[in-house]
């Protein structure tokens, strides 16, 4: 498995509400600037680490118990998916997923993280 940076970072977050993460992004970041939201679809801008990065958050992005989050970045303090949903797990006391690889070319597409209690653990997620 490589140990590249990713070139984003995504993250999907169970049972938190919208206000929960918003609250979340103004505490971890230096600035946070909604741009657009239609639906359950959000554009900011946040400034953390005193870098500037797009983000995205679809609510209700598998059923109704995930909302993902979608840092459109390198600039960001997490070097993988894996990184952000450990310190998301844990500033929201909530369980978060990931992909288990960066997309690359021949990876299983359904290898998920689940991040819940301080633990990480490898499962079949199928999303679709």
């Amino acid at each position: 498995m490589s140990e590249q940076r990713h070139p984003d970072i995504e993250v999907y977050i169970k049972n938190r509400q919208l206000e929960e993460i918003l609250h979340w992004l103004g505490e971890r970041c230096d600035e946070v600037k909604p741009v657009n939201s239609v639906g359950g679809t959000h554009a900011l801008e946040i400034v953390i680490d005193r870098c500037p990065v797009p983000v995205m958050i679809h609510e209700k992005a598998v059923g109704k118990a995930w909302i993902s989050i979608w840092f459109r970045s390198e600039q960001t303090p997490w070097a993988k998916d894996l990184d952000c949903a450990h310190e998301i797990a844990n500033a929201l006391d909530t369980q978060v997923r990931c992909i288990a690889s960066g997309w690359s070319e021949g990876d299983d597409p359904d290898e998920w993280w689940r991040i819940e209690n301080g633990n990480a653990e490898k499962i079949q997620w199928q999303t679709s």
